[in-house]
């Protein structure tokens, strides 16, 4: 309890300092990280990619429900969350930049990705950085991969459309604010 009180007050502290990079006052529920994580195959995935780790709480999840041999990369671009992450979640690659995600897999010896997981607030970023984004992304996920994304807002739903075939949208009310889970697939090369 008293280390959820903790990451709460960081997430607070960095979203005052940040608030275009940390695109909430809270970390995310249980009930989202259900949400985002459920349609992952763990026992099939090679290699999956975290965008906008925060305080860790898909972190944790995804790094005890990963196979042996599958490869963990973690973008966080806030240092402080980043360093606190590294040190209480060893094993997973840690990275600052989510822009540069094709460069990094594809630098670091790995394929195409099996899924890509996003707690990035798009909607505050500028449109070319959100651009950037999505592009890495769509270049960095296999042809069969899934990328999946939560916001608070459907603002999104036009630009994963133009880069994936099917964008398949569902709700979690139980989380501060509720948030759409975006589950895109059949990127569009």
């Amino acid at each position: 309890m008293l280390k959820e009180y903790t990451e709460k007050l960081l997430f607070l502290k960095r979203f005052i300092g940040a608030p275009t990079r940390v695109g909430s006052i809270t970390p995310s529920s249980r009930f989202l990280a259900r949400a985002m994580l459920s349609p992952v195959d763990w026992s099939a995935a090679r290699a999956i990619a975290e965008l906008g780790a925060g305080t860790g709480v898909f972190t944790r999840r995804i790094n005890r429900r990963i196979a042996p041999g599958c490869r963990l990369f973690v973008f966080e671009i806030d240092p402080v969350m980043r360093t606190k992450l590294e040190t209480e979640c060893p094993g997973p690659e840690y990275h600052p930049d989510a822009a540069l995600l094709d460069d990094v897999v594809r630098s670091g010896g790995c394929g195409d990705l099996d899924y890509i997981l996003s707690s990035l607030p798009f909607a505050v970023f500028p449109a070319e950085l959100r651009s950037r984004i999505l592009d890495a992304v769509r270049s960095a996920i296999a042809p069969t991969g899934t990328f999946i994304a939560f916001q608070y807002s459907q603002q999104m739903r036009r630009e994963l459309e133009a880069r994936f075939e099917e964008v398949r949208i569902s709700f979690v009310l139980r989380n501060i604010p509720p948030a759409f889970v975006y589950r895109c697939t059949k990127p569009r090369r």
